[in-house]
């Protein structure tokens, strides 16, 4: 790799002397360059069939050229049951006889004539360093290297020390013999080339920033995401340490990543002064620091050049791809870039006045720049957020959404996020789903390590009843934004429509932990509990939860009302219901509140708000016809019916 360690790579059909059909009958799967012979003729294999590729892997180090070439897979394959391999010393006069013998007889064309186990070529590599002269056995100095450059040094200049070759082999020897010798599994380390980009603190005078440094280390993100070599953890597992003064190694464990990379921003007048870190997890120690001092118009160029500042502390060579989405701006204009930030900041609260002045501040950005795509990505964001924040209807909402989502597309159809939200839109209000589920993988192929993509395709399958792929899916978007609440409560609430009751109680519990008043977490919990029978737990989670959402979701008072007819308190669930019929009246609320007629017997009433949400497009709906608390009606026509109508039945 490009630190100068050694891997093994593409090692044929490795597995278990025990494991039997792997592979299918009469298919013959590798990869005919290092093929052993019995692969080639379609027969068992075992441990000595990749005994025989690791003499192709030591002939091609030490050669610089593979045994066999042909111009056809199965012409290769071929050469591998019936031709004799040169010996390599004919090819490289440097390599010792012992080392030459050891090659060629992992190479037998009888597996049996091969050694046996990788024990025995451990020991025989061994014996021949023995015979070596300590004198000799130097270990080259690290440098990142190719397997290309290896072959050119070898083949082609031939000039390296046989007692070098020995210590290479010894060391892969050495991997190879780890799976037999040791018991215990060896943990892995956070992967090598991860970073946490944390938010920025605002250090102005004025306190005013705080959008700006947000909106600084999301950027950083986006664009450091697009780098093959590295993996960033998202936005919302990221922000999760905002405003807590945690020892860099605590964060670090939490994200499982090498690297953190801080800062702090001061604005005073048109100047800004940032402060940014790289800084090493495991010993909390800086590998790179900078101060830039910048006039506020400024601000592109400074972010162009601290991501290009960051790449090149980790010495990694772009592609020119990777590059290019590095520095990629979607505005000029820095005004409108500002409105976009503060719409961004906005919505993240998730309250209904938040995301209102949000749209506010993302039409700002669009009067200013008006082919500005993330800035419609926002709006469209927006709008699909507000029904499940508020009492916004979503035939109102939804229909904004995709206006703006659709002039995103005309202006960047490679935007990940803009399909995304349309893909939400297909499934959510016009119940589009193959559409839909296209419009998903589109995003995913664009952008493999979008969290969202993963999350709102999970909700997909959770509305088509795919509830292990939906499983699946969302634990996918977990490992990529491990500390995000959305994302860790939606985890638990597929485990509630999957029946997994103790799971999403787990689940649910531990997004408490990140945050104890999450909006609907402490719903999805109550519920949970209604269905394990723990009657007063469900009522006191329930109870949280109105406190939490400050009545903004009605929906919790028919869940109350839906606990106390499982109880048997029929009083208290009719006043429930009385209550929310005459506020019906007087202000929206989604009619999905109506599934509470279902637990008071009053089927009829209950299928009539049922048929309401659906002909006002409620977003609810989609979730509650999955809910256990209509496993009562499932088998109604009429049920049925409807099921069929959103195009969830075939």
């Amino acid at each position: 790799d490009k630190e100068g360690n050694a891997r093994i790579m593409d090692f044929g059909i490795a597995r278990s002397i025990t494991a039997k059909g792997i592979t299918g009958a009469g298919v013959m799967i590798g990869t005919p360059e290092y093929m052993s012979p019995e692969q080639a003729e379609v027969k068992e294999v075992d441990q000595r069939s990749d005994i025989y590729s690791l003499g192709v892997i030591l002939y091609e180090m030490v050669t610089g050229r593979v045994p066999f070439e042909g111009e056809t897979p199965l012409g290769i394959a071929m050469k591998h049951k019936s031709e004799i391999p040169k010996d390599p010393r004919e090819l490289n006069t440097q390599i010792p006889e012992d080392i030459s013998r050891l090659i060629l007889r992992c190479m037998e064309k009888d597996k049996k004539n091969r050694y046996q186990s990788a024990g025995e070529v451990r020991s025989e590599l061994a014996n021949i360093e023995k015979g070596i002269p300590t004198t000799e056995r130097v270990v080259p100095k690290r440098k990142p290297i190719t397997s290309r450059e290896i072959t050119v040094t070898f083949g082609l200049k031939k000039i390296f020390i046989p007692a070098l070759v020995v210590v290479a082999l010894v060391i892969i020897a050495l991997i190879i013999w780890q799976p037999w010798s040791q018991t215990e599994t060896v943990p892995i380390s956070s992967a090598k080339h991860s970073i946490a980009v944390i938010p920025f603190v605002d250090l102005s005078p004025q306190k005013d920033q705080e959008y700006f440094c947000d909106g600084l280390a999301e950027e950083l993100i986006n664009r450091l995401t697009n780098i093959e070599n590295l993996r960033i953890p998202a936005r919302a597992s990221a922000f999760s340490f905002k405003g807590k003064n945690l020892d860099i190694r605590e964060i670090g464990e939490k994200l499982n990543v090498e690297m953190v990379l801080d800062g702090s921003v001061r604005k005073a007048g048109n100047k800004l002064r940032i402060t940014v870190q790289l800084v090493q997890v495991a010993d909390n120690y800086p590998i790179w620091s900078k101060i830039y001092e910048r006039n506020i118009e400024d601000t592109f160029a400074l972010q162009d050049e601290i991501s290009l500042a960051i790449v090149n502390s980790l010495k990694l060579k772009l592609l020119v791809k990777e590059k290019q989405e590095l520095l990629k701006r979607h505005t000029d204009n820095l005004e409108a870039y500002k409105f976009y930030l503060q719409g961004r900041y906005f919505v993240a609260m998730r309250s209904h006045e938040d995301i209102k002045r949000g749209i506010k501040y993302f039409e700002q950005a669009i009067e200013l720049d008006p082919d500005y795509a993330l800035a419609y990505v926002g709006i469209a964001d927006s709008y699909v957020f507000l029904p499940y924040y508020s009492s916004f209807p979503s035939k109102e909402a939804m229909p904004k959404a995709k206006e703006a989502v659709q002039k995103a597309l005309e202006i960047d159809n490679k935007l990940a996020e803009a399909h995304v939200t349309l893909a939400t839109i297909l499934m959510e209000y016009e119940h589009d789903w193959a559409t839909a589920e296209r419009k998903f993988m589109q995003a995913i192929n664009i952008n493999p390590v979008n969290a969202d993509a993963h999350f709102n395709y999970a909700i997909q399958l959770l509305y088509e009843a795919r509830f292990d792929e939906a499983i699946e899916e969302m634990k996918e978007a977990q490992e990529l934004d491990p500390l995000s609440l959305v994302i860790n409560r939606n985890l638990g609430e597929i485990f509630y429509y999957a029946r997994k009751y103790d799971l999403a109680i787990e689940a649910l519990n531990k997004t408490l932990e990140l945050k104890p008043d999450f909006v609907e977490t402490h719903a999805l919990l109550g519920l949970a509990y209604l269905q394990k029978l723990m009657y007063e737990e469900a009522l006191a989670e329930l109870r949280k939860e109105t406190e939490v959402s400050k009545g903004e979701l009605p929906l919790v008072d028919s869940w109350i009302g839906i606990v106390y007819a499982r109880m048997g308190q029929i009083k208290k669930a009719q006043k429930v219901a009385d209550d929310l019929l005459k506020r019906s009246k007087k202000e929206y609320i989604s009619p999905s509140w109506g599934f509470l007629y279902f637990a008071l017997g009053e089927i009829d009433q209950g299928f009539e708000w049922m048929e309401k949400a659906y002909e006002e497009n409620d977003q609810w709906l989609l979730w509650l016809i999955r809910d256990p608390i209509c496993d009562s009606v499932r088998s109604d026509p009429r049920f049925i019916s409807i099921l069929k109508n959103l195009g969830l039945e075939k």
